[in-house]
């Protein structure tokens, strides 16, 4: 089976057509169980989310913020595996029929195998892979197995980046373009912003993939803003907080559900 680097082309060139950007949901493998988060998932998708990311937990995430730290420990105690980031890809993916991506960072693929992870990802119906602590000058295995079984390799730009490198970045890049809209780690922000509006701009300068923001917003005004200039808004942290201070696994999942209906309310308002 390849995987779906053209369910997730299709679906940010459908909101496109429509005249929004899509809503990208990012929630962690394994969190709070395994099965949990694939409910969670699919909640997400319920309440209107267009693609969601899964999160490979990992015990040292350096781009993270405490919330998505927390709940990636939750995971690892758990006991989760580059097996259960699989099913889950496979299960939300059957279930729904929607682009599903796995973010990670690039030890435990090069520990697991890249042609073992890019085929089983492929298999499981995946979408491809946001590699946020990859160089693109370190990246050709990767893209070579990647491409070998349908899959999108989404890089990460930053406000910092040079224009001469953004180019280097999207012209080996596929299926999007994460812009992370200020310096830092993850984590919701009181507002997300100038700084991001002039990276989206530049990035797109220099490729045809869509631009999608993340890094800063948890609520439907901040996606109505974000919606305004990116072709893609990326909610992570605000979607595991949720989860976190849910007093059991349905007040959660009913949580995450109506948060994407807001955000998905707000992607559609800046139409």
């Amino acid at each position: 089976m390849s995987g779906n680097v053209q369910l997730l082309s299709d679906t940010l060139a459908g909101a496109k057509a429509a005249g929004r950007s899509a809503l990208i949901a990012y929630l962690p493998a394994g969190f709070p169980t395994v099965d949990g988060g694939i409910a969670a998932i699919k909640a997400v998708f319920e309440g209107g989310a267009d693609v969601v990311e899964v999160g490979l937990p990992h015990s040292d995430p350096v781009l993270d913020g405490p919330v998505i730290q927390t709940a990636d420990d939750i995971a690892l105690r758990g006991g989760v595996k580059i097996a259960d980031v699989m099913r889950t890809v496979r299960e939300a993916y059957e279930a729904t029929g929607k682009p599903v991506l796995v973010m990670t960072y690039w030890n435990p693929i090069d520990r697991y195998g890249v042609e073992r992870f890019t085929a089983e990802l492929a298999e499981a119906g995946g979408a491809g892979c946001i590699l946020p602590d990859l160089p693109v000058q370190e990246s050709a295995l990767w893209r070579e197995h990647a491409e070998k079984h349908g899959l999108a390799t989404v890089f990460v730009v930053a406000p910092s980046s040079k224009d001469a490198r953004l180019a280097d970045i999207t012209a080996a890049g596929s299926g999007f373009v994460y812009a992370a809209s200020l310096m830092g780690v993850t984590g919701t922000r009181a507002s997300v912003g100038a700084q991001a509006q002039e990276l989206v701009r530049r990035t797109k300068a220099t490729t045809d993939l869509p631009v999608c923001v993340g890094l800063g917003v948890s609520n439907a005004v901040q996606a109505r803003e974000v919606a305004g200039f990116a072709d893609g808004v990326i909610v992570g942290s605000a979607f595991v907080k949720l989860m976190l201070d849910a007093p059991d696994e349905r007040a959660g999942l009913d949580a995450v559900r109506a948060l994407a209906a807001d955000l998905a309310e707000g992607v559609r308002g800046a139409v």
